[in-house]
């Protein structure tokens, strides 16, 4: 299974940017997903995870309000919608696979994405 991530961008502050998380070599209708990042100089940190069939969803503090989590099994996809963006969001933004335990801890996944690079700045 392969993961590409796709939406990232320079955006301004207050605005909104749509991250996608599209598999290759396999299906996502198995794996809950979730998305993380990591600012330069700051260790990686979950952000948002979704389980299998969408049944469980869940969001750092930090973003609570401002992101969205949802999946498209459909099209192999899972979205991550983000709104009112803020500098302090500012990373690299990865997706990864795994069971719902690990994408909760980010530790043990099975696959990882490369990342796309969000930037907030005026």
């Amino acid at each position: 299974l392969q993961l590409v991530e796709s939406g990232g961008g320079l955006v301004e502050p207050g605005g909104s940017l749509r991250l996608s998380c599209t598999a290759s070599g396999g299906t996502l209708d198995y794996y809950a997903i979730g998305w993380f990042r990591q600012a330069p100089g700051k260790e990686r940190e979950g952000v948002s995870c979704i389980s299998v069939e969408s049944g469980d969803l869940n969001y750092a503090d930090s973003v609570k309000g401002r992101f969205t989590i949802s999946r498209d099994d459909a099209k192999n996809t899972v979205y991550l919608q983000m709104n009112s963006l803020k500098p302090e969001d500012t990373a690299v933004y990865y997706c990864a696979a795994g069971i719902w335990r690990a994408v909760l801890t980010g530790t043990e996944l099975d696959y990882w994405g490369q990342g796309t690079q969000v930037t907030v700045s005026s």
